[in-house]
Formats: C-alpha cells, structure tokens, sequence
C-alpha cells in the first residue's frame, strides 16, 4: 500500500502510468538518436571523416620525425576508423541534446530541492567532461609526444598504426574525461550524506596519493602524462570540496531549511 500524500506534496497527482513512462522513454531516446544522426549526416558532408581524423592525428603528426607517417595495417581501417571518430564526434556535438531528454524524463519525478541539485550537476559534469577531453588534447597530447619522441632511437622510423592511435587517444580521453569529474563525485557523496566536509578534508592527503595512483594506471607509463593527470585530479578535488558546502547549502528539503533556520 501506498502511503497518502501530504497536500502540499510537490509531486501530488502527477503519477503516470507505466506504459506511458515507456512511451515517453522511446519518444526521448528516438529524439536523443535524431540529433547524434543529423550531427552524423553533417560532419560527414563537412569537414567530414578525412579531416576529422586529419584534425585528431595533428598532435601526433607534428611530433613524427621527418618522413613518418600513419599507417593502416588492415585493408577496411582507412574506411572504419575515420567513420568511427565522425560517430564519436556526433555524440559529442549531440550531447546537450542527449543529456536534455534524459533531464527532461526524469524531472517530472524530482521534488524542487531536487531539480536544484540534478540539473546544476547535469550541466557542470557535462562541461568538465569536454574541459578534461580539451586539456588533453590541446596540452597533454603534445608533451606526451615530444616526451616519447625524445627517447626514440635514431634507427627506428615512427609508423603508428591508425587503428592503435585512435584507441590510445579514446583512452587517454575516456581518462582524463572521468578524472574532471571528480568534483561531481565530491559533490554527490557529500550531499547525500556518505562522507562529511571535515571526512573530505581530512582524506586529502589519501586522495593525492589515490590520484598518484589512478594517473600511473590510466596513462602510459612516462611522468609527462601521470602528473597531468594526477596534478589536475588534486586540484579538482580542493574544487569539489568547496562546491560541497555551497551545494549542501542550496540543496536542502524544505523541512531541513526550516529546521537549519
């Protein structure tokens, strides 16, 4: 049995039927698929899946020796790979449409305190992923390969295979992505009530060795990469320690603001 909802319930009267939640979960998915589709057609058209893997392989490219080169050492890559990035490219340019559906169908079943809470994280995850994925590229990519290049032998001709590359780099950017969103991770547990303020505090000396750690697993094994991972994760963490107490505060139930007050 149900228990009987106070008349002042935020979300009196607004249940919906199951199957009208699936309906309208399909709708939002075949509206989340539509974009990444029309960002497909257009990136293929221009500048299209040539120059975007051009653009992808630059840092790398820049850094190759005199005469080297990407090769392909399976006869279907130089077709799949590049359609491959043009897809990741999609969802990336498609993604505040994507994560819109996704606020739009669960909101309805959020009470106010809650929607204050979700959509602010929705939306600063969201850039903290692509800060992560462009301090990676613009900055982490070139010191990697001017790192690696300094060390290759003079008799050894640099020829990385496209295939190997874009995994390389779908990792390094699925690493340092994830590693952006500590603060959101700091935020959710201390707002939910896993961890404190002080505990936070009182764990940063654990958490740089953690993050020491995380960024010697993740990345290759060179120092260049593992401190631009591991420095950055320290940081955000002071970042996510401060957004806490701001979140705590603006977040609260109804009953827990008058009960503060």
């Amino acid at each position: 049995m149900s228990a009987d909802k106070g008349p002042d319930d935020e979300l009196a009267g607004t249940e919906q039927p199951f199957v009208s939640h699936l309906i309208e979960l399909r709708d939002r998915l075949i509206r989340a698929s539509i974009a990444v589709g029309i960002c497909f057609g257009v990136l293929s058209f221009y500048p299209g899946p040539g120059a975007l893997y051009d653009l992808l392989a630059a840092p790398l490219v820049s850094h190759l020796p005199a005469g080297g080169t990407l090769i392909a050492t399976n006869v279907i890559s130089p077709f799949l790979v590049p359609l491959k990035i043009t897809l990741m490219a999609a969802f990336l340019a498609a993604l505040p449409v994507v994560l819109y559906q996704a606020w739009a169908f669960v909101a309805p079943g959020l009470y106010m305190h809650e929607k204050k809470l979700v959509l602010p994280l929705v939306i600063s995850s969201t850039l903290l992923f692509f800060l992560g994925i462009g301090f990676c590229y613009f900055f982490v990519f070139g010191k990697v390969f001017t790192f690696i290049q300094a060390f290759a032998p003079k008799s050894v001709s640099a020829m990385p295979d496209i295939e190997a590359y874009l995994s390389f780099v779908l990792t390094m950017f699925i690493a340092f992505g994830a590693a952006f969103e500590v603060p959101i991770v700091v935020v959710v547990l201390a707002r939910i009530g896993m961890v404190s303020i002080e505990k936070l505090k009182a764990f940063r000396s654990y958490f740089i060795v953690l993050a020491f750690i995380i960024a010697a697993v993740l990345t290759p094994p060179d120092v260049v990469s593992q401190l631009a991972l591991a420095i950055p994760m320290c940081l955000l963490y002071e970042v996510g320690i401060w957004a806490a107490v701001i979140f705590i505060k603006h977040t609260q139930p109804p009953a827990e603001e008058k009960a503060a007050s």
